[in-house]
């Protein structure tokens, strides 16, 4: 991806109509090493959007919550002004406008804690941690939209069969902070002798700062009559459901 003439030839060779692109997601990673950050989020996706305008293909760029500052005290809209309080964020902002200035046909997805079967994440994080631990302590003061990786793929689908191009904010709706998302996912899977302790973010000494309050508002799915996601209790109740079959 950092390679421009290797990533050329691979796109040449396979011809993709649709790239989707995520970048790097490690938050506190890209603050301890800022030049990795650019180098991946910023001048990586800028390869990207430039392979895949060259080809003709749809280019979907995963964007976050953190291109916000978390100070409006409200939802943020796609017509909200982005500031970042992070390298992460900063990163990827720079990844978004490359896209939007390299590639016609984009398509800029805003999420923002997500989880899934796959991966490193907030729910399976918790879930290991409930059989260890009888206590577990998680911050209580940073609000957000937790988000499911299926919901959203459903989602990215079905938009990648317009020509709706833009940004779009896509998480599961509803808001709630890390503490509270914990509680729900104990009470769901059944985990009722996990005690949640509330505690601040600078108990827990987090190498990047995170906005305190960085939910989205799915404006543009409304707006473009898309169909929205459900809300995110519904969503990780059927993710855990699947998870306890499994």
């Amino acid at each position: 991806m950092t390679r421009m003439e290797e990533l050329i030839r691979a796109f040449k060779a396979f011809s993709p109509e649709v790239v989707i692109h995520a970048a790097a997601a490690n938050v506190d990673q890209c603050e301890l090493d800022h030049d990795l950050a650019y180098l991946v989020n910023a001048l990586g996706s800028r390869n990207v959007a430039a392979a895949a305008a060259m080809v003709g293909a749809k280019l979907v760029f995963i964007s976050t919550d953190y291109v916000f500052n978390g100070r409006a005290g409200r939802p943020y809209t796609e017509f909200d002004a982005p500031d970042p309080i992070n390298i992460y964020g900063k990163s990827k902002l720079a990844g978004e406008r490359y896209a939007a200035e390299l590639c016609r046909r984009y398509f800029i997805v805003r999420t923002s804690w997500l989880y899934g079967r796959h991966g490193k994440n907030f729910v399976k994080t918790m879930l290991d941690l409930a059989g260890k631990r009888d206590e577990i302590a998680v911050v209580n003061v940073q609000v957000g939209s937790p988000t499911y990786a299926g919901d959203l793929a459903r989602f990215i689908a079905g938009l990648i069969e317009t020509e709706l191009y833009g940004i779009y904010h896509a998480s599961n709706g509803g808001e709630c902070s890390w503490f509270a998302f914990a509680r729900e996912i104990f009470r769901l899977a059944g985990l009722n002798h996990v005690r949640v302790r509330p505690i601040s973010s600078a108990e827990l000494n987090r190498t990047a700062p995170r906005p305190a309050y960085s939910v989205l508002d799915n404006y543009c799915i409304r707006l473009q009559g898309l169909p929205d996601l459900r809300c995110w209790q519904e969503a990780l109740r059927d993710f855990l459901k699947g998870e306890v079959l499994s």
